[in-house]
């Protein structure tokens, strides 16, 4: 069975002539269905493009992706959102919330576009677990900044879908928010065999997942199979210094 997210030589390249700048630099990696893997890497590696990418929002210069079982070269806007929209599930920096729906609302809301029923125990538990039950009524304004990237990780558990992707999803959270968070992303992947893809910069946030795939410059170098945080950490101290002496 082919697996959920597949990137074969996948090269991504911004401009053009002297001032081009390579994101990608041939990636192939397939992320296997009911995995967490992390995507790590310095500064400038390559880490969100991959994930842009993966996710059909970003178009590869070359090379080939594949996202729940469908190619996406070709694939027009319509066909894309489609495709994520029965698929996918998003936690990016940018929490993309609606300011005039509650805190229940954008949290049911990619359901209700996609014409699902919510399950409304489940989606109790999950606003229950990040931490605001008792702001369920609230809107976006009225919220934190900390609380609005809650929502927005409830919103993408919510819906239980086969893919998601995070980008920083514990940035803005603290420590045992974060915890909570993580474990949840854990626990969706085990119980229900979802597939996550999230890139962070932090050892223990990446220590939840499964394997670590490390990139420098836009190639992916080295991986990391059942990490804890210190061997995390180890690892992107040993790429930081073969990046600095290249």
């Amino acid at each position: 069975m082919a697996a959920p997210v597949q990137l074969t030589d996948v090269r991504k390249v911004y401009g053009t002539g002297p001032s081009a700048v390579t994101a990608l630099d041939g990636v192939s990696y397939d992320f296997a269905e009911g995995s967490f893997t992390a995507v790590m890497g310095p500064s400038g590696s390559g880490k969100s493009t991959l994930l842009h990418c993966a996710a059909g929002l970003d178009a590869p210069s070359a090379g080939e992706v594949h996202l729940a079982g469908t190619a996406l070269r070709g694939l027009d806007e319509t066909a894309l959102t489609k495709l994520r929209r029965e698929h996918v599930a998003f936690v990016f920096q940018a929490f993309n919330l609606m300011p005039a729906l509650t805190v229940r609302q954008n949290v049911v809301l990619p359901l209700t576009l996609a014409g699902r029923t919510p399950d409304q125990e489940w989606t109790a538990e999950v606003i229950r677990r990040v931490g605001l039950a008792e702001r369920t009524g609230h809107r976006p304004g009225e919220l934190s900044g900390g609380q609005q990237q809650r929502v927005a990780i409830a919103r993408a558990l919510a819906s239980r879908a086969a893919i998601t992707f995070a980008d920083e999803p514990t940035g803005a959270l603290d420590t045992h928010t974060a915890a909570e968070v993580l474990a949840l992303l854990r626990d969706q992947v085990r119980a229900v065999g979802q597939t996550v893809v999230m890139v962070t910069h932090d050892p223990v946030a990446a220590s939840y997942a499964d394997t670590v795939v490390f990139l420098v410059d836009g190639r992916i170098v080295s991986e990391l199979l059942s990490p804890t945080a210190s061997s995390v950490a180890a690892e992107l101290a040993a790429l930081s210094r073969l990046k600095v002496t290249r």
